[in-house]
Order: structure tokens, then C-alpha cells, then sequence
């Protein structure tokens, strides 16, 4: 997995241990650790979304594999820390990946299976056409006149 080195992923099986039955789901976990996101609101009104304290040793490993899978190109982690530090800066986005890659890792040690990448491109195989229509949108608020063809594939 990008970001996680031997001694890393000595630190988080030390933590989590190896007996998943523990954690019911993957959320479970990400609680546990406290690298969820917060949930706030009542009555239509959003307040804080700050994450819990959990397992601080965890949340710092973590977090800091986070930062180190978001510099490897060609990752799935990588495009994910883009695509949310746009919108949402680039703390919140080091604490997303995080969240995703605890939910891999959990996955990884309860089935006993290796990692799989899904690879940088993986959000834009979604939504293509809606994407498309969104592109054109802006580019005629700019004041361009755009017309498109679909390529057969």
C-alpha cells in the first residue's frame, strides 16, 4: 500500500492487533482510531465535524502515511487527497485518506488478502456523462460556445 512502510505497519498491527472479530465493521475502527469524520447537527443545522480524540498513537501514524501515499502519483490515494483538497483543504483531506486507508487495512487483515490499486483514474470511470455536462457548463459561463462528439470505445 503507497504510504506504508515496514515499520509503519508494525505500529498499526501493534495497535489494532490481529484479531478483527473485535470491530464489527470497518466504521468500528476508524471510530476506535478516531479518524472518522465528525457528526454534528441537529434540526438542519451542521456544527462542528471535528473527529474524535481515539487512539492518538494510531491517528498520527496514520495521518502521517497519509501525507506520504498522497506524494505517489499513480495511486488511488493520491487523486482522492487532490479531489478533497480542493474543496475541503488539505487537513481534511490528510484526514481522509487516512480514513480510507484504515478501511483498507481492516479489509486486508480480517480476509487475509494484499492490497489492490485501484489506481489514480478510479473517480473518472463515475458519472462520466455528468461530468461532461458540468465541464460545458463552466466553459460557456466563460463565454465559450462548445460542442461535443462521444468517441466510440
Amino acid at each position: 500500500m503507497p504510504g506504508l512502510g515496514k515499520r509503519t505497519s508494525e505500529v498499526i498491527l501493534a495497535e489494532i492487533g490481529q484479531n478483527m472479530n473485535r470491530f464489527p465493521t470497518a466504521g468500528h475502527l476508524c471510530s476506535w482510531a478516531g479518524v472518522c469524520p465528525g457528526n454534528n447537527e441537529s434540526a438542519g443545522k451542521r456544527r462542528s465535524g471535528k473527529t474524535r480524540n481515539g487512539n492518538k498513537t494510531l491517528k498520527s501514524i496514520l495521518v502521517e502515511c497519509a501525507q506520504a501515499a498522497s506524494k505517489h502519483k499513480d495511486s488511488f490515494f493520491y487523486s482522492q487527497y487532490q479531489r478533497i483538497a480542493i474543496k475541503r483543504g488539505k487537513q481534511r483531506a490528510k484526514m481522509a485518506v487516512a480514513h480510507s486507508m484504515l478501511i483498507a487495512i481492516y479489509y486486508m487483515i480480517k480476509e487475509d488478502k494484499e492490497y489492490k490499486e485501484l489506481g489514480a483514474d478510479y473517480y473518472n470511470q463515475f458519472n462520466t456523462e455528468k461530468k461532461a455536462n458540468s465541464y460545458i457548463k463552466k466553459l460557456k459561463e466563460l463565454g465559450y460556445d462548445v460542442q461535443i462528439n462521444a468517441q466510440a470505445s
